[in-house]
């Protein structure tokens, strides 16, 4: 059996002001408000793909039942659009609906069907069953009353955004749960056990039963945003995520001590987000839909920073940051700044391609000691001229000395390793006129840096770090 097509795309036109924000690392209203807006298009076409590959798969793939039900809980996803079209679609553009949407697609079209046996069977029972969920938390969001049956798996029943019924049931194992919603009460009922009651708010779910699992949710950056969960319970967070190959894993569950810390930690993020510039708190305002706590990297210290912290996003998880738990408040600060770069651009490439260049990993990146490809050293670049930037303007605002220093430590390392690799992107032949745009903008941003220099004990350390980090390459590569 071939692959499907992957879904088409509409591609608008990017405004050339809009490019040019973007370019600089900033970005108005109208330039984020287009990225969230074709994300959510994109979305939308991605489920409908879904429902189609699983209309058209052979039994043995997708049972009528299975078909049946998928079609049942889109009819409840549309009747929630029609009650509170602004409900619906925040669930549908939660970052994490993204990497449970492709792993679906990719299962019901990418493997020959004599693949489907045993394990990988019910491996996509339980992805299918998932739309059920996701239908029913957008008909609660939406206030439209329902009565209906979902499953759950590996013992966690999950409504995203809203928390997790704990069922009891071993892990890969699928069982059944009555749901009801109705005059703001939600009741789940598995059989021979007493329901549990939950009372479904906007910024979360909450029940006296210890079967009930909350998600934590961050209250809105600002006046007019959403509130951010941190999300420890979805089941695709980090699923497809290879953050196994680097030794890193999501957090299976946050405890008091981590929830405080989170929660302490974003009170005292707009502020220092400020410190960038107005359009640090606005794009984080924007772009940012939740946040999934990683276990700090093995063999890390406690403290939460440089080595012990990581953090990441993920293309098909539109307004996700994947973080371990920062140190502090300014840390998340910076690792905002640093990520939603990613998002921003992934966004924009997927609207206008920025270049033509091919996937080889052959490029010196000075953040990385791995060859990165053309695409990466762009996405680096992009996310470390906007901290570079973000570190600058605190630098200069800084009253206390030693935060003055460490900003400028970090701005002066930042530029230095951005200048390393703009040559490279500069030289490309294979932009496309929107990447040279992109590019000579973020070359005007590098040197518009140079007006408010760091003390020379800083530029000299962070020249020496990116010529060690050569060196250092060099010799591990091979080049």
């Amino acid at each position: 059996m071939q692959s499907a097509p992957p879904p088409a795309f509409p591609r608008p036109a990017v405004p050339e002001a809009i490019l040019r924000e973007l370019g600089r690392t900033e970005g108005g209203p109208d330039a984020l408000a287009l990225l969230v807006r074709d994300q959510y298009t994109r979305r939308l076409i991605l489920l409908r793909a879904l429902l189609d590959a699983a209309e058209a798969a052979p039994a043995a793939i997708c049972p009528p039942h299975a078909r049946e039900r998928l079609r049942t809980d889109w009819a409840l996803l549309e009747a929630a659009e029609r009650a509170d079209r602004a409900a619906a679609r925040a669930v549908l553009l939660y970052p994490l609906t993204g990497p449970w949407a492709e792993r679906c697609l990719r299962s019901l079209t990418a493997r020959p069907h004599s693949a489907y046996r045993g394990e990988l069977r019910l491996e996509l029972a339980a992805d299918l069953a998932h739309f059920g969920a996701l239908a029913a938390t957008a008909a609660i969001r939406a206030r439209l009353p329902f009565t209906g049956r979902l499953t759950a798996h590996d013992g966690l029943l999950v409504l995203p955004t809203l928390g997790a019924l704990r069922t009891g049931a071993a892990r890969g194992d699928l069982a059944g749960v009555e749901i009801t919603y109705h005059d703001s009460n939600l009741t789940l009922r598995q059989t021979d056990t007493a329901p549990v009651t939950v009372q479904p708010g906007p910024d979360g779910a909450w029940s006296a039963d210890p079967r009930w699992l909350p998600v934590l949710t961050l209250p809105p950056l600002r006046a007019g945003a959403m509130s951010v969960p941190v999300d420890d319970l979805h089941p695709y967070r980090t699923a497809g995520s290879g953050l196994e190959r680097h030794g890193l894993s999501g957090v299976s569950r946050l405890d008091d001590g981590e929830r405080a810390a989170w929660a302490q930690s974003w009170a005292q993020v707009e502020p220092l987000l400020r410190i960038g510039g107005a359009h640090r708190p606005a794009e984080t305002a924007a772009l940012l839909h939740c946040l999934v706590p990683l276990s700090r990297p093995p063999g890390s210290a406690p403290t939460g920073e440089g080595a012990a912290h990581c953090s990441g996003t993920r293309r098909e998880a539109f307004g996700a940051v994947l973080s371990s738990q920062p140190a502090t408040p300014a840390f998340l600060a910076s690792t905002l700044v640093h990520e939603l770069q990613h998002t921003k651009l992934a966004a924009l490439a997927a609207l206008a391609p920025m270049h033509h260049e091919d996937a080889t990993p052959r490029h010196f990146a000075p953040w990385r000691s791995d060859p990165r490809p053309f695409d990466g050293l762009l996405q680096g670049a992009y996310s470390h001229l906007a901290l570079a930037d973000y570190w600058q303007r605190f630098a200069l605002g800084a009253e206390r000395l030693s935060h003055r220093d460490h900003a400028w430590a970090e701005h002066a390392r930042c530029r230095e390793q951005v200048g390393a690799v703009l040559p490279v992107l500069a030289g490309s032949g294979e932009l496309t006129p929107e990447g040279r745009v992109l590019v000579n903008e973020m070359i005007a941003v590098y040197h518009r840096l140079a007006d408010s220099p760091p003390p020379a004990g800083h530029l000299a350390r962070a020249g020496a770090y990116v010529r060690t980090a050569r060196m250092i390459w060099r010799q591990r590569n091979g080049t």
